[in-house]
C-alpha cells in the first residue's frame, strides 16, 4: 500500500526535510483516516496599521490549505487572542515598543504563550508549535527573561546576512541556508545580552547574531531562539517576499521615503539583495515552509 511506502519513508529519515508533495500524501492520507483537519492560529500583532507581513503569512499558509486552515486574530486593534486548541500558532511582527502594555490584549497575549507552554510539558498529547516573528520574538524573549529589549541607536532597515552559531548549524529549520544567510529586518529595538543561565534552564538555544559591527560598542543582537523544541522564533522577517518587496519599494514614493530617511546606498544594496535568488529569495522558501512541514509532520506521526 503506498500510504505504507510513506510512513516508512518518515520514519527512515527522522523527520528530515521531505518534500511538499510526500508530506501532502501521508497527511491527506491521515485524514482521510480520521476525518480531521490541522488548525493554525495567526496572530496579527499590527495593531490595525497597513502591512505586508500578513499578507505574505496569509498566502504561505494557504499553500497548505488541504491539511491545514487558519484562523486570523486581531490581537492588538480588536483585543482578539485564541485558545489552546490550536496546533499551530504564528505570532506575527508589528510595530512599536514591544514592552508597553497599550491594552486588555497584553497580559492574555503572554498569558498564552505561559499556557502553551504548559501545554507542551504535558505527556501524551500533541504539541502545539509556535513561530514567533519580529515584535513577537521581542516580546516572547522578554517574557521567558533570555535577553535583554532595548532601543536601537538606528534602525535596521533593509537586508543583511546573520550568523549562525554552533547551535544554529545543526538547527533543521536552517537546513539548506548557507552562513551567512541573508534576511529581511526592519526594526527599531532588538534583544541582547543573553542570560545564559536562564538558557539553561529553559533548554532554550541562540541560533544566530547579527553581523559583527567592530567599528561599535554595540552588543550583537540575537537574531533566532529556539526556546523549547516546538517554539522558536526570528528578529528578522522570514515570510519576506523578495518578487512583491521588490515591487512594493520601487514604487516612486516609497523609493523617496526610504532614500530621504535611510540613503541611495542603503536603498539600492536592498534592491540588489532582493533580486538575488541566492539570499532573501532563499530564506523565503526556507524558514516558513520548514516550520509548517516539520510541524505537520510530528503532528502526522502522533496519531499513527
Amino acid at each position: 500500500m503506498q500510504a505504507e511506502k510513506v510512513f516508512v519513508q518518515i520514519f527512515d529519515t527522522n523527520l528530515r526535510s521531505l518534500s511538499v508533495n510526500t508530506l501532502l500524501t501521508t497527511c491527506s492520507y491521515r485524514n482521510r483516516q480520521h476525518r480531521t483537519m490541522y488548525k493554525a492560529a495567526l496572530l496579527d500583532m499590527y495593531n490595525g496599521e497597513s502591512n505586508r507581513g500578513i499578507g505574505m503569512l496569509r498566502s504561505i499558509l494557504s499553500r497548505y490549505a488541504n491539511l491545514l486552515r487558519f484562523d486570523h486574530f486581531d490581537v492588538r486593534a480588536k483585543n482578539e487572542v485564541p485558545d489552546t486548541t490550536y496546533d499551530l500558532y504564528v505570532f506575527s511582527g508589528g510595530p512599536g515598543n514591544p514592552l508597553v502594555n497599550d491594552g486588555p490584549w497584553f497580559d492574555r497575549y503572554f498569558g498564552l504563550i505561559d499556557d502553551l507552554w504548559r501545554w507542551n510539558a504535558q505527556e501524551g498529547k500533541p504539541k502545539r508549535h509556535c513561530l514567533f516573528i519580529c515584535h513577537s520574538f521581542q516580546m516572547a524573549c522578554h517574557h521567558f527573561g533570555i535577553g535583554h529589549v532595548t532601543q536601537r541607536a538606528q534602525m535596521s532597515f533593509g537586508t543583511y546576512p546573520v550568523y549562525k552559531t554552533s547551535e544554529g548549524k545543526t538547527e533543521w529549520l536552517f537546513e539548506g541556508l548557507p552562513e551567512p544567510f541573508y534576511i529581511a529586518d526592519f526594526r527599531r529595538f532588538q534583544v541582547s545580552n543573553p542570560n545564559k543561565e536562564r538558557l539553561r534552564q529553559m533548554g532554550a538555544r541562540v541560533l544566530c547574531l547579527e553581523k559583527l559591527r567592530p567599528h561599535t560598542h554595540y552588543d550583537r543582537a540575537l537574531m533566532a531562539v529556539r526556546f523549547s523544541p516546538e517554539m522558536i522564533g526570528t528578529q528578522f522577517h522570514p515570510e519576506a517576499d523578495p518578487e512583491g518587496m521588490l515591487a512594493y519599494f520601487q514604487q516612486p514614493e516609497r523609493k523617496k521615503a526610504i532614500v530621504d530617511e535611510h540613503g541611495e546606498a542603503r536603498y539600492h544594496h536592498m534592491i540588489r539583495d532582493l533580486k538575488n535568488p541566492q539570499k532573501i529569495q532563499r530564506t523565503f522558501d526556507t524558514i516558513v515552509p520548514h516550520f509548517l512541514e516539520h510541524s505537520l509532520e510530528k503532528l502526522a506521526l502522533n496519531v499513527l
